[in-house]
């Protein structure tokens, strides 16, 4: 891994294919350093080089003071502290822990893990040889380590076996040992602007870390498009190609592989090559997104490279067999890029001759200056300094941000809001409606988004690029559902319906789809209407009208033809009923209001004569009808 060019050997069947970059006598790997300060005890003060961890998250542009701690038990960190009832957890007011363990017997990242579910704030892996410092990568994903190394998110470092000696002999010989961690120099800063590298692959069926790559990108989307935008940031996206020898460019392996007779290759997605998509898809589709970037770049918009890859990742992946030409360019149309450039771009694929593009990404893979090889997928460089840690967007940025002079730096290193409003830029490539005013558009901290939208209570379904169309009860408000309308003559006709979850059906007297067209059915050209002998049928816009001869009444009901006599007839004893109910109705009132004036009056006189003859103390004189003259 120092100072060998990686070599990625593929063994199918009974041939070895070994994919190489360039020769190895100029291959090398820079290690990426931090300072670690000793203050105490004096027996030890001094400065001395750390090599800064392949995960977790340092602390690029600050520092870390803390309290070293070696533990007496398990001391390669290889089992969980809390089995031997050990805690790293700081009392309030106290530095933060540092951990030192040593080498061996697990992996680093394990180690870490460990210290870090037992409170540590940081750990040191002592070496277990002498030998320059090299870099603690993460180990091969599997089901077991992939559920930690996600989550480390303390910073790790390991340093030398002589100077890790010192370390712990100072703390078994109980003197207080204070460190200070410095990642202020880790990322240089020479300018205002800051120049940083993805080396990336658009293959999104290689495990955790291809997960752990699209989701970064897609996180770190908006971020990147305002450092860019405002001019902060230069962004360059990169791709590892390796070539076939040679004695085997003819063989099956190379030939699925590769492109351009075995010069740029990529490893088989399935690692099969009876199945499945082959390790050309991938090249292709890498060129095909470095072409994007170019693109772009040209039209002074590089920051759309950012758009097109999370939109492909999302509409085009491997599990859907959508990852092909076709799609790419659906995403390319959508964002409004020149799909003949790219092409030209790209150039010939099974030409025997070198393409300028994948030829300068094989040399830009070389190590330059103090920047060594990459290697290792997927690799961020930061003003030409490999960056270490989580490929997580808050570590990434800050990163970033600490490769900016003091005071230079832009607000979004200051301050966790990102606003973007790509939406306004060809409605961010998303599906819209101009008539109904609708979009999918949407801004948010992580870039724009095309996702259906929800307009009065109308939820709209599709995949927010191509289509979108609303569902539900109260589609039929919005823009008539997007089924078929139309007016005329002063009447109006629709084709949606809020039935069922909502469809599109032609109206009675229309024929279509209902969606794009619904046509005028002539009833009477079809015989579906007046076919009664005496009818006469003419045809209107959604309907018919039907007329009888003579002094026939058509009835539409029951498509036929009477005489306006027997009509006039039941009319008029339908009217001599109408007149005999309603006298009976009128004798009945009357009849009734008749009984209730008689029974008020009796009750009167009853009242009256019996006030008479048993007065009530209580009761007032009632009046009645017999005249004072016989009182």
């Amino acid at each position: 891994m120092g100072l060998l060019r990686s070599v990625l050997a593929l063994c199918l069947g009974f041939v070895v294919v070994c994919l190489v970059v360039v020769p190895p006598a100029v291959a090398k790997f820079v290690v990426e350093k931090n300072s670690l300060t000793v203050v105490s005890p004096e027996s030890i003060k001094g400065t001395h080089d750390s090599a800064i961890g392949n995960f977790g998250i340092p602390q690029y542009g600050g520092s870390m003071a803390g309290t070293v701690v070696y533990p007496k038990e398990n001391t390669k960190g290889c089992k969980g502290f809390d089995e031997y009832g050990i805690s790293f957890k700081s009392k309030i007011g106290a530095l933060p822990t540092f951990v030192v363990v040593d080498r061996g017997d697990c992996f680093f990242a394990l180690k870490v893990w460990n210290a870090q579910n037992a409170g540590a704030s940081a750990v040191l892996v002592a070496d277990n040889i002498e030998e320059p410092l090299i870099t603690m990568d993460s180990p091969e994903e599997d089901g077991s380590s992939s559920k930690y190394i996600e989550n480390i998110t303390i910073p790790s470092a390991l340093i030398e076996k002589s100077f890790g000696e010192k370390l712990k002999k100072a703390i078994t010989s109980g003197e207080m040992v204070n460190v200070n961690l410095d990642w202020r120099e880790a990322v240089p800063h020479p300018d205002d602007r800051v120049e940083y590298e993805l080396w990336t692959n658009s293959n999104d069926e290689c495990g955790v870390k291809c997960d752990m790559l699209m989701e970064f990108v897609k996180d770190f989307k908006g971020a990147a498009q305002i450092l860019e935008k405002g001019g902060f940031t230069q962004f360059t996206p990169h791709y590892i190609t390796w070539y076939c020898p040679q004695a085997f460019t003819v063989s099956k392996q190379c030939k699925s592989q590769c492109i351009n007779h075995g010069r740029y290759c990529a490893p088989d997605p399935e690692q099969d090559f009876s199945k499945g998509y082959e390790g050309k898809d991938v090249v292709l589709e890498n060129l095909r997104q470095l072409c994007v970037f170019r693109v772009a770049n040209e039209s002074k918009r590089p920051w759309v490279w950012w758009d097109y890859v999370t939109d492909f990742q999302i509409r085009c992946p491997m599990r859907k067999k959508k990852y092909n030409k076709e799609c790419a360019e659906t995403v390319i149309a959508s964002l409004g890029l020149d799909s003949k450039k790219i092409e030209k771009c790209m150039g010939d694929s099974n030409a025997d001759s070198d393409n300028p593009l994948l030829k300068e990404e094989q040399d830009a893979q070389v190590g330059k200056g103090t920047r060594g090889d990459v290697t290792i997928l997927p690799t961020l460089v930061v003003n030409n300094r490999q960056y270490r840690g989580k490929l997580e967007k808050g570590a990434v940025l800050k990163a970033i941000c600490s490769g900016f002079e003091e005071t230079t730096e832009p607000d979004v290193c200051l301050s966790g809001d990102v606003e973007t409003n790509e939406c306004l830029d060809n409605n961010g490539g998303c599906w819209q409606d101009k008539t109904a005013n609708i979009t999918a558009c949407k801004d948010t901290f992580r870039g724009r988004v095309c996702e259906c939208p929800l307009v009065d209570g109308v939820k709209f379904k599709g995949d927010g690029y191509s289509s979108c169309e609303a569902s539900g009860p109260g589609r039929c408000k919005i823009n008539n559902g997007g089924c078929w309308h139309d007016s005329q003559d002063g009447q109006s006709f629709s084709a949606c319906l809020d039935i069922d979850g909502g469809k599109c059906e032609c109206p009675p007297g229309f024929k279509g789809d209902g969606v794009k067209s619904c046509k005028d059915v002539d009833e009477c050209k079809e015989k579906k209407a007046c076919q009664c002998p005496e009818c006469s049928c003419k045809n209107t816009w959604g309907s018919y009208e039907c007329t009888c001869s003579g002094d026939l009444l058509y009835i539409r009901d029951h498509d036929t033809c009477i005489s306006k006599r027997a009509t006039e007839v039941k009319s008029a004893w339908a009217a001599v009923w109408v007149i005999l109910i309603g006298l009976a109705m009128a004798g009945t009132g009357a009849y009734l209001v008749y009984k209730y004036r008689i029974r008020s009056y009796m009750d009167s006189e009853i009242r009256a004569i019996m006030a008479q003859y048993m007065p009530l103390d209580s009761q007032t004189e009632v009046p009645n009808h017999v005249s004072e003259d016989h009182a």
